[in-house]
């Protein structure tokens, strides 16, 4: 009897997480834009599920973002922020120093199941790249959850954040000082 009960949640389980669906942003190409590199993600929303008004995806960690570099298919606005837009329900690392980004819909047709949403890109000072997170927050489609929300995580592509000029300086500098103040309570001392 054991045995039924295990494998009857086993099967509820694997029927869970199989209709599960979800935004899944793609790095796509990384093309040059004049001295700069423009970064394009392609994106789609899998079965089970719609995109209305409101849901939204965000790239989390984005380095060297170029403001005003953004572009995305109609009915979808930019934002980019140095914390979330966050679904409730997952929890990406987030770099509270470095600029997230976030498309929402903000049309009034529902988008279905397995569209393709388009390609949202913006541009960076850099190509060197590394993962990060993303997350997406859609609407289910059917089923006895129908209307609610879905939200995911997976991990994406994205731009290192480059140093700054003046970190360098600034670290040999404090050096300099530790140094500095170090001989001055030695020779207190003595």
């Amino acid at each position: 009897m054991t045995k039924k009960y295990f494998f009857s949640f086993v099967a509820f389980m694997v029927s869970i997480f199989a209709a599960r669906g979800d935004i899944i942003p793609t790095l796509g190409s990384i093309a040059a834009d004049g001295s700069d590199f423009r970064w394009n993600y392609t994106t789609n929303v899998t079965v089970d599920q719609t995109v209305q008004p409101g849901d939204f995806f965000t790239i989390y960690d984005f380095g060297n973002l170029i403001a005003g570099s953004n572009v995305q298919p109609a009915d979808w606005s930019f934002t980019s922020l140095l914390i979330g837009t966050t679904p409730a329900t997952v929890l990406p690392e987030d770099d509270a120093g470095v600029l997230n980004l976030t498309w929402t819909y903000n049309g009034t047709t529902p988008i279905p199941g397995t569209a393709f949403l388009g390609t949202f890109s913006v541009a960076s000072t850099t190509d060197q790249l590394r993962t990060d997170f993303f997350t997406g927050h859609a609407t289910r489609s059917s089923g006895p959850t129908a209307g609610s929300k879905i939200d995911n995580i997976g991990l994406i592509s994205v731009p290192v954040p480059e140093m700054s000029a003046l970190g360098p300086i600034i670290g040999f500098c404090s050096l300099g000082a530790i140094g500095y103040l170090s001989s001055l309570l030695r020779r207190r001392i003595n």
